[in-house]
């Protein structure tokens, strides 16, 4: 099914958290001035209360050797997502999510070796939902780790809603399943009249 419900040609802070509020997201395009917002149906989430951590990443995070911290590093996250040949974040969403953090409404979560930025993760956070758009990682599983710690403690912060818009067969080691608009719908609503605090470590 055709996910794009409308293009636009501008994204500002109020459009955006006003579209995660109802269900829909924006891509932006290299190169063109459109910006195409998406209701993925199904929808990709990974349930809080059931995720999973592979065998193999369990062994990672035992080991540790890392540091965790969460928005001391946003610009440098995001650049890092945007950083790909055809990626959907444009400068000017890069733009607007860097003041939806300002507002508070943005994290990032990083993962460090020593003073290197070794992965990480950033989404958008209104109530009790937590709507991730990317992940990177500069030394191997080290975004794996900044996901599955990212769930860990959303789950334990009270969250009820984990978006990942699009189901892959690399989430679907995490727990991610496929969920029809109608329920997605049901438990945005039911998320977003949580209030929440994005967990700091």
């Amino acid at each position: 099914m055709l996910d794009i419900v409308k293009v636009t040609f501008s994204v500002t802070c109020d459009s955006l958290e006003e579209g995660y509020r109802t269900g829909i997201f924006p891509m932006g395009h290299e190169g063109e001035r459109a910006f195409t917002w998406h209701r993925p149906n199904p929808r990709g989430v990974i349930p809080l209360e059931s995720f999973h951590v592979p065998a193999s990443l369990r062994r990672t995070l035992r080991r540790g050797g890392f540091t965790i911290t969460t928005d001391s590093a946003f610009s440098e996250v995001l650049r890092a997502c945007a950083d790909r040949p055809g990626v959907w974040i444009t400068p000017r969403l890069r733009a607007v999510y860097e003041e939806l953090h300002r507002c508070g409404k943005a994290h990032s979560l990083e993962v460090w070796i020593g003073d290197e930025l070794a992965g990480g993760i950033f989404g958008v956070h209104l109530g009790g939902a937590f709507f991730a758009e990317s992940k990177f990682h500069r030394v191997t599983n080290m975004s794996k780790v900044a996901l599955v710690t990212l769930l860990e403690r959303l789950r334990a912060a009270g969250f009820a809603l984990f978006d990942v818009q699009y189901w892959t067969p690399h989430l679907a080691q995490f727990g991610a399943v496929e969920i029809p608009e109608s329920e997605y719908g049901r438990r945005l609503r039911a998320a977003l009249a949580l209030q929440r605090r994005f967990p700091a470590p």
